[in-house]
């Protein structure tokens, strides 16, 4: 399955913090986690990163990692660094109410699959 960023956004409940103008940006896999060292490990590339870590080090895997988005989980608000981060880097960032586990259970149930589906 494949999923704009303007329909995870609307699934999600989720505010557009940085990268309003890639709405139309398409992904087919999904990751979560909160140990960016877990996510410099598996096939990312291309991948919407879940995760509930709030600082620089999200976007410095997710630049490596080559992620195409990420999505902050339990309505966390990123402070101006990390703002800035994404902005340079040109990577969305998104902004959700809901858990890591609920996030991930409504993609899940709309068709989208996780990254170790690439394994």
């Amino acid at each position: 399955m494949t999923m704009k960023l303007a329909e995870l956004v609307e699934l999600l409940d989720a505010e557009i913090v940085v990268g309003h103008e890639k709405r139309d940006l398409s992904f087919e896999f999904c990751t979560a986690s909160d140990l960016m060292s877990d996510i410099l490990r598996g096939p990312t590339s291309g991948s919407i990163l879940i995760t509930g870590l709030n600082n620089t080090q999200v976007i410095r895997a997710s630049v490596i990692a080559n992620v195409a988005a990420i999505v902050l989980v339990r309505k966390k608000r990123p402070n101006e660094d990390l703002v800035e981060r994404a902005k340079e880097h040109e990577i969305p960032l998104i902004r959700t109410p809901f858990t890591m586990f609920t996030a991930c259970g409504k993609l899940f149930e709309v068709g989208l699959r996780g990254i170790d589906e690439l394994l």
